[in-house]
């Protein structure tokens, strides 16, 4: 998208030290002869594999922190069954993964745990930093975005060219929105607690109860989400953007009507489990209007990257210059001519940037607030820092999704539920046993 190539200025990414591209690497497994203290003691076997005591604390920790309890033995006993649940659908997901030979890149990685981030106004290496003040390993959460990322790789395998819609599948989309011009749409987000069986139905409706009150607490939806949720959107913090009602299971439907902004639901039981959703606001579909700007930027290269979130000399030098010459650009062309004598490493113009569209907040509020012709402050990245500068901005009706993006909501939909139809294949044709001390809730 177009909007993104002005975005880097604040973003910057930190450069995680990953575990290999291979996925293999994501869930540690024991044999079943394998010795060790009871941290090593095993939680369940799936096909063969062990998950252990040690992975299942790992992970009801990393639940804990992320929703804001203590992580007592009290809170984190109450946390086992729904957590061991989670595992076993992840081992499950990675035997697939690894049966395929699917490999997941750390850039790929690094987007998800950076897009967690800016969600949650984490500066670069926020995260990292606040997992370890809780003693919590990092290579938690990496293996299971890793995991995440890998079984959408196999479910689109799965799908194959099935996935990709015909043009009459997009016209029949296009033409059910058109019906829909002035409905109300709903931007909401979501967490998604799956029952793999109806025996389990009421430790996931407990820990889903157990996940709202926290949130409601506080608690910060996006990383509970990336971290927790059984859904594709768990990538993208949960949040699902603006849908139709009849884009939504009639349970959450009926619910999301009466939800005032920032509410989170009771959970809703849908297909396969509980909906946990939250309420981001609402408007009229085709009728809302939307801020278009037109954007110059200017982009400076550091000498060499900033390390570990340190800026020397010799980029404060390269920023105060910038500085300087901003200062002195009163008008876009300016900016352009400014961005031509650093090397035109960035386009000077990105094209027309939708301003709802602008992640991460503190981003969108810059560019809201930034009188026209006037240069921003500098905007400090890993590898340079950049200015930018407002040339218009104009009021437009919100137009109907582009084919492209029909197609994508299509694919969304279609991935979603082969997930569900894979998992409960793959359950069914595999051999799990579990430690009964885990299945108690």
């Amino acid at each position: 998208m177009k909007q993104t190539q002005i975005l880097s200025a604040a973003l910057a990414l930190a450069a995680f030290p990953l575990a290999p591209a291979t996925v293999r690497a994501a869930m540690p497994a024991a044999t079943l002869g394998a010795e060790g203290s009871d941290s090593a003691s095993i939680a369940a076997v799936v096909n063969g594999q062990v998950i252990t005591n040690q992975d299942v604390s790992n992970r009801a920790g990393l639940l804990a922190l992320s929703i804001g309890m203590p992580r007592s033995p009290e809170v984190l006993g109450r946390l086992r069954p729904q957590v061991t649940t989670q595992l076993i659908d992840q081992m499950l997901e990675l035997q697939e993964i690894n049966q395929r030979n699917v490999t997941v890149a750390d850039s790929d990685v690094e987007a998800a745990i950076a897009h967690i981030q800016q969600s949650n106004g984490l500066p670069p290496g926020g995260l990292r930093a606040r997992l370890a003040a809780a003693g919590i390993s990092f290579s938690t959460l990496v293996a299971q975005l890793r995991t995440e990322i890998g079984w959408q790789t196999v479910l689109h395998q799965v799908l194959g060219p099935g996935l990709q819609p015909t043009q009459g599948d997009i016209n029949a989309e296009k033409a059910a929105l058109k019906a829909e011009l002035g409905s109300t749409q709903y931007h909401i987000s979501e967490i998604f607690v799956p029952v793999t069986d109806p025996a389990d139905d009421a430790s996931a409706r407990n820990f889903a109860n157990t996940v709202i009150g926290q949130l409601r607490s506080g608690a910060a939806f996006p990383i509970v989400a990336a971290q927790f949720s059984q859904a594709p959107s768990a990538l993208q913090g949960g949040n699902l953007g603006y849908v139709q009602l009849s884009q939504l299971d009639p349970a959450v439907a009926a619910i999301v009507q009466t939800m005032p902004v920032g509410a989170i639901s009771n959970p809703v039981r849908v297909p396969g489990g509980y909906d946990i959703v939250q309420m981001q606001g609402s408007h009229k579909f085709g009728l809302a209007q939307q801020t278009i700007l037109s954007v110059r930027q200017a982009f400076a290269r550091f000498p060499t990257p900033i390390t570990n979130g340190q800026v020397g000399p010799a980029q404060a030098a390269v920023i105060e210059k910038l500085a300087q010459s901003a200062n002195a650009a009163h008008s876009c062309p300016a900016i352009t001519a400014l961005d031509a004598s650093l090397g035109n490493v960035h386009p000077a113009d990105p094209g027309p940037v939708n301003l709802a569209t602008v992640t991460p907040p503190v981003f969108q509020t810059l560019l809201a607030q930034l009188p026209i012709g006037q240069a921003s402050r500098p905007l400090v990245e890993s590898d340079g820092a950049s200015v930018v500068m407002i040339c218009s901005r104009t009021n437009e009706a919100e137009p109907l999704p582009s084919d492209q993006e029909i197609s994508n909501i299509i694919i969304e939909r279609r991935v979603a539920l082969e997930s569900q139809q894979l998992l409960d294949e793959l359950r069914h044709r595999s051999i799990i046993t579990q430690d009964s001390s885990t299945t108690q809730g």
